[in-house]
């Protein structure tokens, strides 16, 4: 009997197995063919220009022929599948992009013009990009909606200009006013809205399209809603400190998109009770009862964009019953839930980023295991991901475990438009990215060969090589210690970031500091646990927004994506994209390097008190220059700033220029700053500071206790001349 009921066992025990494995081959044949399918659709958009296009009468003056590239690694398809890859990010409904008007004409919003305005790299249409839509602006399909969004190539597509040619940078930094072109946004759709005529010719056209709408009122409906939360968005948002070209606090923005969505009712009914009158901290601003018919049908758990602001407009209300806030009393509000993004800094570059072991300008990130799908997460939240968030009553999910929410009464399900599988392909397909050459350096590649028969008539293009010797062992001296020379081929490379106090290191501190000082409610969090390096952490009512952020994108990653697929398929993706991480990840977890203060159980953030210094290959094509843009050229940061008691005379970084321009400087290295109508730039405040980094000046630190000799300016020459070979 015994042995009998063993055999079975057995046998139920291979059958089962058998039935698991055929359930498996079933999911996984498709799967495969699929994931074939992709591959082999990823290479059909192979237009010899990439899609781009001259430009005649642009901003600034500036009119270019079709712009041409560099040898970076990327072949056309490279770049266009790049520039069309949704992450699953949804500014508005694509069909309102495509039919929107200017504001105070009947010129569409997404011309040419207004795109290089906003200095956006305008497209022609290509095979992935039907419509023309501009670098890094994509289709995202998400619940039966079409929508278009940002992806990386947005933020992260380059360009330099000189005397009518033009060289498209992948990977490198935008000169993109994104809060320019958000606020003409927000006017063009309230313009809509207002003027009977640009209305009508708005529906007319986005009717004509047939694809998401099929009558008039939805389309009625959706444009309100949208300038709702577009307006919201900038609200928040709004800062004192004026960002103007190739800048953008986006961990500040990041911060106060996951503070909206995870406050709860209870925590914001608290904020609302506690404000008292503008120069009267004895009188409540608002009584109980009008709280609670502001608050009237808002979610117990999760607020989002459209609740948030309906509580606004209630609270502007003077219908019988509302409190009638002016702009001074909204303000002061917004001020205790939200924090103003008031930190910009350059849009990063992005060669070697793969490569990397630490990330973001004061190395927040992590680059191993899951690190790089986290990161690219909060990207996207800040990007305007659909975050259809919502609470349920407590349950099992992989989530709420790892998210401390599983003894929670209420779990929120993280069900978003963020497409998980594609931000990790996306990083994936930046590995094969390098930095840009010198157009006129040589490399075996027919890219650069044009490039390099174009600039090769240009004297002032040429590299010196006597200086470039020169400049090489000045680098070694002044420079090396920090910014690693590396061979941008090596398939084996490690970018090792080398963190500095930025005590030390005397750069703008506002980035750094909001990073870590930053405060929110913390919604469903509160009372869970976080694991940091120093040790275990419990997330309080209000907390640091890192904490809030890193569980909200810890939530999201532990998701399975795109609600758009079939649950198995789902959850094959996710296990795919885990292994992924883990496996096809060269970096492993490190301790950072560098000259910083560590975390400790009573600071556990300190170590993101500073900025990192890489690896320079390509920085020439990057300017304005240090994080946060301050100064025009490399030449310029190889100045002193000026102290009180220096000598009148002297050279010293220009505490004024412009921005906004694409035009290079090849002998400074850097691009135009002065003579055109552009961003005035001012660092004369706390964000906007171009202190620090002084090496090689009179004002330099020691370095491991030596003081070195300064530059003179002859030396200053030879290093510029040397990191253009970089």
């Amino acid at each position: 009997m015994g042995s009998g009921s063993f055999s079975l066992s057995k046998i139920f025990s291979w059958r089962g197995l058998w039935m698991l494995g055929k359930l498996l081959v079933i999911i996984a044949i498709p799967m495969g063919i699929s994931l074939l399918a992709g591959k082999i659709y990823q290479s059909w958009d192979d237009d010899p220009d990439r899609g781009a296009v001259a430009i005649d009468k642009g901003a600034f003056g500036e009119n270019y022929s079709t712009p041409i590239y560099l040898d970076q690694g990327w072949t056309p398809n490279d770049s266009l599948w790049y520039y069309n890859t949704t992450q699953g990010s949804a500014l508005i409904p694509y069909d309102f992009f495509i039919a929107l008007e200017q504001s105070d004409s009947t010129e569409l919003f997404r011309s040419n013009d207004l795109i290089d305005k906003y200095r956006y790299l305008p497209q022609k249409p290509t095979f992935f990009n039907p419509d023309g839509l501009p670098v890094g602006f994509v289709k995202e399909s998400y619940k039966g909606n079409d929508y278009v969004g940002y992806t990386c190539a947005a933020c992260h597509t380059g360009q330099v200009n000189y005397k009518g040619h033009a060289i498209r940078i992948d990977g490198g930094p935008a000169m993109a006013d994104m809060v320019g072109f958000l606020t003409d946004l927000e006017k063009s759709m309230a313009a809509t809205i207002a003027d009977a005529e640009k209305n009508q010719r708005f529906v007319a056209k986005v009717l004509e399209l047939k694809n998401t709408y099929s009558d008039a009122e939805a389309v009625q409906a959706d444009l309100k809603r949208w300038a709702r939360k577009t307006r919201l968005y900038n609200t928040i948002n709004l800062s004192s400190v004026e960002y103007g070209y190739a800048r953008l606090d986006a961990f500040g923005r990041i911060y106060n998109r996951v503070l909206e969505h995870v406050i709860s009712r209870n925590q914001l009914r608290d904020v609302l009770l506690g404000v008292t009158k503008a120069g009267n901290e004895d009188l409540d601003l608002l009584t109980p009862a009008q709280v609670d018919k502001v608050l009237e049908g808002i979610s117990e758990t999760i607020i989002g964009d459209l609740q948030f602001a309906k509580i606004i407009d209630r609270l502007m209300s003077t219908k019988e019953g509302y409190p009638g806030l002016n702009m001074d009393d909204m303000n002061r509000i917004k001020a205790l839930i939200f924090n103003e993004p008031n930190a910009p800094v350059s849009y990063p570059f992005l060669w070697d980023i793969v490569q990397s072991d630490y990330v973001q300008w004061n190395g927040l990130a992590s680059n191993a295991g899951v690190g790089p799908i986290g990161r690219n997460t909060g990207e996207v939240i800040g990007v305007f991901g659909i975050l259809d968030w919502t609470a349920h009553k407590r349950g099992w999910s992989l989530s709420s475990l790892l998210t401390g929410q599983k003894s929670k009464s209420y779990q929120i399900d993280f069900t978003s438009s963020i497409d998980l599988v594609n931000l990790s392909r996306l990083e994936s397909h930046l590995a094969s990215l390098t930095s840009p050459v010198w157009p006129t350096q040589k490399a075996d590649n027919p890219t650069q060969e044009v490039a390099k028969a174009i600039f090769d008539k240009l004297p002032e293009w040429q590299i010196d090589g006597a200086k470039v010797r020169r400049g090489r062992a000045l680098y070694a001296e002044y420079c090396e210690s920090c910014h690693e020379v590396i061979d941008r081929t090596d398939r084996d490379r490690i970018v090792v970031a080398s963190m500095a106090n930025i005590d030390v290191m005397g750069t703008d501190r506002a980035m750094a500091e909001n990073s870590v000082n930053y405060k929110g409610y913390s919604g469903n969090f509160n009372n869970t646990y976080q694991t940091e390096s120093v040790g275990g952490l419990v997330i309080k009512d209000r907390a640091p927004v890192v904490q809030i952020l890193t569980a909200a994108t810890m939530g999201e990653v532990a998701t399975e994506p795109d609600p758009d697929k079939w649950w198995p398929r789902r959850a094959l993706d996710w296990l795919y994209m885990m292994a992924k991480s883990f496996f096809d990840n060269q970096i492993k977890a490190s301790v950072k390097s560098g000259d910083y203060l560590p975390d400790t159980t009573a600071q556990p953030y300190q170590s993101l008190l500073s900025y990192k210094g890489r690896s320079l290959n390509g920085i020439w094509a990057t300017a304005p220059y240090l994080h946060n843009g301050s100064v025009p050229t490399l030449y310029d940061l190889l100045l002193p700033v000026k102290r009180e008691g220096d000598a009148e005379d002297g050279l010293y970084r220009p505490t004024e220029f412009k921005v906004g321009s694409r035009e290079f400087d090849p002998i400074k290295v850097g691009l135009r700053s002065e003579g055109y109508e552009g961003f005035t730039f001012k660092a004369d405040k706390r964000g906007d500071f171009n202190t620090g980094h002084e090496y090689g000046t009179a004002h330099a630190p020691a370095v491991n206790g030596t003081k070195q000799e300064p530059l003179t300016d002859a030396e200053r020459w030879d290093l510029v001349e040397y990191i253009k070979t970089l």
